[in-house]
């Protein structure tokens, strides 16, 4: 009787959906990616089966810094849009954003890109945005991984991860302890949804009110909907060194990602404070549009609301925070202050808007 599985050797891995070449001729385009981002501390190429880093010199009891994250439903976005350059630029921004909070200067990142079958071109332009990003924010790319699993994803889909390291001395960590009633609160614009809330903006957008992403309509200054939604992360490290270095006393920062204002600040806050906003600040037109369908109470926990990353600082210090953002071309926003709150204030309620 005749093998069910037929002449031994007729199937290859390609015949199974794993393109052996393609992963290969991906890593040689990618090389030179790395290597722009390449820091002094970095001691090996991409292409060994881990990344070397040493621990910078100059650093006095280096304490290691690490963050981990995704871009969500951003990534449906840009399969229907073709807009994959900037999508590394988001992942990068949501683990570097995160590390730097601490004071930490970044110092690598690595990458995962999963996807059923390998198309080249698609991952080179999606690493070269993340080098690129790299390169911005200070940090190497030291290696990633490229995994191509048949039947796992759609046809023309994939899936990013994205884990980023940085070093802090142990004496100049940032991790709120020391904020007090009257510290001043100072942010720094987004350029949109960043990457959170996805899943409610494409509801509302695209199932609702029936928008497609190459439409503009009223509003959004111009752009298509795709436009507005694929505007990518901003990338914060050279903003918190420019404070850094201009000897404020930060004491505390906070990414404003998924849960808003309201789901992120008072994570760097102690007990018994909070934040009373009293800025009024313009909000992205894409939030607006957004706005037309979802309550104000729900905008505010799910989206940063035109603000992206933020400043605790002594109300001595708030103009010379203020002078090294400005320098680097930034408007900075007064959102408020810190003021005493009961122990026992909700979460979320540690944060009052005017």
């Amino acid at each position: 009787m005749a093998s069910p599985s037929g002449p031994k050797g007729s199937i290859s891995y390609r015949d199974a959906g794993v393109d052996i070449d393609a992963g290969d001729d991906l890593v040689e385009r990618i090389k030179p990616f790395a290597k722009m981002t390449r820091i002094p501390e970095v001691l090996a190429d991409v292409g060994g089966f881990a990344g070397l880093c040493a621990v910078p010199k100059d650093v006095e009891d280096p304490v290691l810094v690490s963050g981990t994250d995704g871009v969500g439903t951003k990534l449906k976005v840009a399969f229907e849009t073709g807009a994959h350059d900037t999508i590394g630029s988001d992942l990068v921004g949501m683990c570097v954003n995160d590390v730097i909070t601490t004071g930490a200067r970044p110092l690598f990142f690595l990458d995962y890109f999963g996807t059923g079958k390998l198309d080249v071109g698609t991952a080179e332009r999606v690493v070269r945005g993340i080098a690129e990003a790299c390169r911005e924010s200070g940090c190497a790319l030291l290696g990633g991984e490229t995994a191509e699993l048949p039947g796992m994803y759609a046809p023309g889909e994939y899936d990013l991860a994205g884990f980023a390291v940085g070093v802090v001395a142990r004496s100049k960590i940032v991790d709120g302890k020391r904020v007090a009633a009257g510290d001043k609160v100072v942010g720094l614009r987004s350029s949109g949804l960043h990457s959170n809330g996805y899943s409610l903006a494409r509801r509302v957008l695209f199932d609702e009110m029936k928008l497609a992403p190459g439409d503009k309509p009223a509003g959004l200054e111009g752009r298509t909907v795709g436009e507005a939604l694929m505007a990518p992360t901003r990338l914060y490290a050279r903003h918190v060194q420019a404070v850094l270095s201009a000897g404020v006393d930060v004491r505390a920062m906070s990414h404003i990602t998924g849960g808003g204002l309201p789901g992120n600040l008072p994570r760097v806050l102690p007990d018994g404070l909070g934040v009373r906003l009293g800025a009024r600040w313009k909000r992205p037109a894409i939030l607006e549009l957004v706005a037309e369908r979802v309550e104000e109470h729900e905008l505010r926990r799910v989206f940063n609301l035109g603000v992206g990353y933020v400043f605790v600082v002594t109300a001595e210090e708030e103009e010379r925070t203020n002078e090294a953002l400005r320098a680097l071309g930034e408007e900075p926003i007064a959102l408020g202050e810190i003021v005493a709150m009961p122990p026992e204030t909700d979460f979320e309620a540690r944060v009052v808007f005017p």
